[in-house]
This record gives structure tokens, C-alpha cells and sequence, in this order.
């Protein structure tokens, strides 16, 4: 937490990075977990979500009292919810019932207006999504309103930069890999070209979901690990980033979401867990001398009904 913060918004990142002490195999190199349940809202999209609307805000695209709209599957509209509640931004979201409910209605306790798109047996398709980004369009230009369109806004990473200055620091610059779940891809991008800068060899691994693997030019699917897998390879995603693409079943990131809880009394979402299976399989590759990062991308409660 940042020093004498003045409003909620001061309390955005400076999270604990801690390590795995009882899933890792004697002969793995150590995982430690960025944990972002640290964050406001309990996500790691707080910080994203707070650098779209100071650059907004900054260059003018942003008026003050403006009503900014979003399509999202939950974490990013919990985030621009609580921003917008603090800067005074009335706020449009778009979402799904594909999507936990306490996402949801946390973002109508903050203070959004939810426009809820029906999904296919709650799970995430690609025709959800562009179903979402198209709405949240044609909502926006209705309203006149500033559209922070997620999947393409550059803005975020500099959130990310920040979030790999602070894994730097707490790593001491011993870090060999990074694994990251990609759903804007902001957070791996952002991340990863960070880290790079300091010119340590380093491994980046991209996480996708295995029923929808697009990134690795496979057929898009449907899925239910929220908040990433798109179902199309999203704007923002750069192919020479990522050294390899991991694929993380929905079970298997249910199954390690579990074990964290119950083993390391970590509790995070499904992205964190499909994150987690993908870092042991690193880990596993590159050995008991070397350092693994990834993220506790937010924390369990979002997801009790599910």
C-alpha cells in the first residue's frame, strides 16, 4: 500500500510477491505469485483500469462528469466501476450471465449501469465477445460517451509497466521466467516488454485456454475461465513477446484454482490457476536454480457462486 494514500485510488499496486512452498517439485525451480487480490477491488485490472482514464482525462478524451462505456467480463468493470465512482464518471457496462454474478454486482454496487448479454450455457464464445464489444460500440456512440474499448487501448501498459518495475524490485533482478494468462494480452505485453528492458534473459510464457487455443493457431472454442481466452487473437497481443503459448484446460485451472486454496491458502480465480499450471510446467523446464513469476490475478470471492 502506497504511503498516506488520500483516496482509494492511492491504494492501486505495490502487492506482495510470495512464493509456492508445498506444489512445487523438488527438482522445479521456484514460482513466486504477484498477488493482486491486494488491489482495491481485489484485481489486478484496477491498475489498468486506472490508466485508461488519467490518460483520458489527461489528453481530453475524458471531459469531466463524462460517461465512459465498456464491454467486460467482469474484473475490468469492477475496477472502472470503482474509479468512475471516485473521479464522478457515470458508467456503461456490457457484460454477460457467462460471467460470475459477484462480478456483477459489484459493479452495481459501485455505482455502473449494467447491460447483461445472454451467453451460451454460460460459457465464453467468440460470438459473445464480439456480441459485447459491438453493443458496448453502439452504446457508446448513442450516448456520446468516451468508450475505453479495452481490447485495443494502448493505455494500459503503462499500468503493466509499472507492475514489472515492481516485480524487478522484489525479485532483485533474479527472474528467468514470467506466465501470464492472456485476455486483453495488456498484462503479459505490458509486462513482458518491461522486464525485457533490463536485458536478463528472461521466458515469457502466454497462457490461452486448450478448448479455444487461438493464440497457437488453433480453432476458437468455448471455455469458462474468466476474463481471458477472447476467441480471437485481440489486438493488442504481440506474437514475439511470448517465447512459447501454454494451453490450460478449464478443468485443470478449476482443479488448481482448488489446490491453491486448499494447500498453499491462496485464493484466487481460474485464471489464476490456469497461470499456476502453466508456471509449474516451466518451472519444471528450467530447473531448481532458476525463478519463476506469474500472478494471482484476483482473488477467489469473485467466484463463490460458480
Amino acid at each position: 500500500m502506497n504511503a498516506r494514500p488520500q483516496h482509494i485510488l492511492d491504494c492501486i499496486g505495490s502487492t506482495s510477491l510470495v512464493p509456492l512452498r508445498k506444489l512445487i517439485p523438488a527438482s522445479s525451480a521456484r514460482i513466486f505469485l504477484k498477488l493482486e487480490s491486494e488491489n482495491p477491488t481485489g484485481s489486478m485490472k484496477d491498475r489498468m483500469a486506472l490508466a485508461m482514464i488519467d490518460a483520458a482525462e489527461a489528453d481530453g478524451r475524458l471531459p469531466a462528469g463524462g460517461t465512459v462505456v465498456e464491454y467486460t467480463g467482469g474484473s475490468t468493470g469492477v475496477s472502472l466501476s470503482l474509479v468512475c465512482a471516485v473521479r464522478g464518471h457515470p458508467l456503461q457496462i456490457v457484460t454477460s450471465d457467462a460471467f460470475a454474478r459477484e462480478k456483477l454486482e459489484h459493479m452495481r454496487r459501485l455505482g455502473a449501469t449494467l447491460r447483461v448479454l445472454p451467453s451460451e450455457n454460460g460459457r465464453m464464445t467468440e460470438k459473445l465477445t464480439r456480441d459485447m464489444i459491438e453493443a458496448a460500440r453502439v452504446l457508446a456512440e448513442q450516448a456520446g460517451a468516451f468508450r475505453t474499448d479495452q481490447m485495443r487501448n494502448a493505455d494500459q501498459l503503462a499500468a503493466y509497466h509499472r507492475l514489472a518495475d515492481e516485480i524487478w524490485a522484489q525479485t532483485d533482478g533474479q527472474i528467468d521466467g514470467f506466465v501470464q494468462s492472456v485476455g486483453t494480452s495488456g498484462s503479459l505485453r505490458g509486462t513482458a516488454e518491461a522486464l525485457r528492458r533490463h536485458g536478463r534473459p528472461l521466458r515469457v510464457v502466454a497462457v490461452e485456454p486448450a478448448e479455444s487455443p487461438v493464440l497457437s493457431g488453433g480453432a476458437s472454442g468455448a471455455h469458462k475461465i474468466d476474463g481471458i481466452g477472447a476467441g480471437f487473437v485481440v489486438p493488442l497481443w504481440r506474437p514475439e513477446l511470448a517465447d512459447q503459448i501454454d494451453q490450460v484446460s478449464t478443468a485443470e485451472a478449476m482443479a488448481m484454482a482448488d489446490r491453491l486454496a486448499r494447500e498453499e491458502g491462496l485464493f484466487g480465480g481460474t485464471s489464476t490457476g490456469a497461470n499456476v499450471v502453466a508456471a509449474l510446467r516451466l518451472a519444471e523446464q528450467l530447473g531448481p536454480r532458476a525463478t519463476v513469476v506469474t500472478i494471482l490475478c484476483d482473488t477467489g470471492m469473485k467466484y463463490l457462486s460458480r
